[in-house]
């Protein structure tokens, strides 16, 4: 999970974060991914589109508990996941959460 830290905090904007306990990291105040060192897993943003279908392609790298079901979110198996696969996957939990700005203007 170290490696997964220091590849997301070398990009732009990224910091350090807490969510509900659990350590996390954000960009431009939105979480786009929390440690579940429990599950040997990372949370990612995604769409839930995205989420099933990584899901449908890698189940075992990829899997939703109960608890994210209904929310935009996907968990993955740190011990699984391809190292060339990481840079994107953070890029696309980047993209999935819009900076709060954003979102409060869409809701105006």
């Amino acid at each position: 999970m170290e490696s997964v830290r220091r590849m997301a905090l070398a990009l732009p904007g990224v910091e350090e974060a807490s969510a509900y306990g659990r350590s996390g990291l954000r960009c431009q105040g939105q979480l786009f991914l929390v440690f579940r060192p429990d599950l040997d897993s990372i949370v990612l943003r995604a769409s839930i589109d995205q989420r099933e279908a990584m899901i449908a392609e890698d189940p075992e790298t990829f899997f939703i508990t109960d608890h994210y079901r209904g929310y935009p979110w996907v968990l993955a198996r740190v011990s699984k996941l391809n190292a060339r696969v990481l840079p994107d996957l953070l890029q696309m939990a980047l993209r999935a959460a819009p900076p709060r700005k954003a979102q409060k203007k869409k809701r105006q």
